[in-house]
């Protein structure tokens, strides 16, 4: 092991980290993914072996004081986020998280203020991925007054499909695991944000349409997770914005954004990938092509390695975007069960 490597600790191998931040990691000269803990031995040893992982953790604390490791991938449940960050962080360990960065508000804010005060230390969450390729071109667009005054927002967070009431619990539905989330919101209002900023004032309505689910063990459980959610956000920018989010809505389609502006309106297939607009001279939307240069990529691993070594600050995702989705995500259960308009920041 060399002196100088950055040297990983894994918390939690499901798909994405499988997928991304191991292989992510090794590919990164002068970094060293050297420790791991999954959920039992026995998953972390067969993770481990599969990506030649040397060391094997029964328990996701002696990982983070471990003095061998000096930067934490987080890929757990949303229920071990925040407990993971904060002795990490009290350890001394730069630390990146997966997203839905914690069950709450007060967790997101505990793991802000725990980075705060140890500012020579990484702290970030891993990006919402889907309009990493077109940000970049639609915040041209935008800035270049494309829209002219942005108007309103339609943004739908799609499954495109039936009800499903038979399939065991997922960990999406499971309060205790997932906390305030709602299927996809976190991450879309994320992407929302980066394009035209935060909402000020929130209100919602959510329904349960499949109330109890079966878990691994047969066992009946149940939910309290919405399924379907209807949101009206006041933006900070002066739009309105129209959210929805859904796994219920057969044949509906896929996710997609409208941006109405006074001069021009843009819209983003997330089936397709193709970002479309039109101008009030225009006879309707046209295809708006995406420049390779302005096209953006999965580099989370990268931009972590590289603001550890002071070569590039986080912007994909910080903490302080985090706490302001987190807000927006409780804002939004507390509209749903009082009826009550939201006012952001809480």
């Amino acid at each position: 092991m060399s002196e100088s490597a950055i040297r990983i600790g894994i918390v939690g191998a499901g798909a994405n980290t499988r997928l991304h931040h191991i292989p992510g990691f090794q590919a990164i000269d002068g970094v060293e993914v050297v420790g791991l803990c999954n959920r039992s031995r026995e998953s972390g040893q067969r993770v481990a072996g599969e990506f030649g992982i040397p060391k094997v953790y029964d328990h996701w604390g002696h990982l983070v004081t471990d003095g061998d490791i000096d930067a934490v991938c987080i890929g757990t449940w949303p229920n071990l986020h925040c407990p993971v960050t904060l002795a990490a962080l009290e350890a001394g360990k730069h630390v990146l998280t997966e997203a839905r960065m914690a069950m709450n508000a007060a967790e997101a804010r505990a793991m802000l203020d725990a980075a705060r005060v140890r500012p020579h230390l990484t702290a970030q969450i891993v990006p919402a991925p889907m309009t990493l390729k077109q940000d970049r071109t639609i915040l041209s667009l935008i800035a270049d007054g494309f829209l002219g005054d942005l108007l309103a927002v339609d943004l739908q967070g799609l499954a495109g499909s039936f009800v499903d009431a038979e399939s065991a619990i997922h960990w999406r539905q499971d309060r205790d695991l997932s906390g305030l989330n709602i299927l996809n919101m976190g991450i879309w209002y994320e992407t929302l944000m980066r394009w035209i900023g935060p909402a000020v004032r929130v209100m919602a309505m959510t329904r349960v349409n499949v109330n109890r689910r079966r878990d691994a063990q047969g066992r009946i459980l149940s939910i309290t997770v919405p399924d379907h959610a209807d949101v009206l956000c006041e933006m900070a920018c002066g739009a309105q914005a129209r959210l929805r989010f859904s796994a219920v809505t057969g044949h509906a389609g896929g996710s997609e954004a409208w941006l109405f502006g006074s001069e021009g309106t843009l819209r983003l297939d997330m089936e397709t990938g193709k970002l479309w607009g039109g101008r009030r001279s225009d006879a309707g939307l046209t295809e708006i092509p995406v420049p390779p240069e302005k096209q953006g990529r999965w580099r989370v691993e990268e931009e972590f390695i590289g603001a550890i070594r002071g070569e590039e600050p986080v912007t994909h995702t910080s903490f302080e975007d985090g706490v302001r989705y987190m807000e927006f995500t409780e804002a939004v259960t507390r509209s749903a069960q009082s009826g009550r308009a939201i006012h952001l920041p809480l």
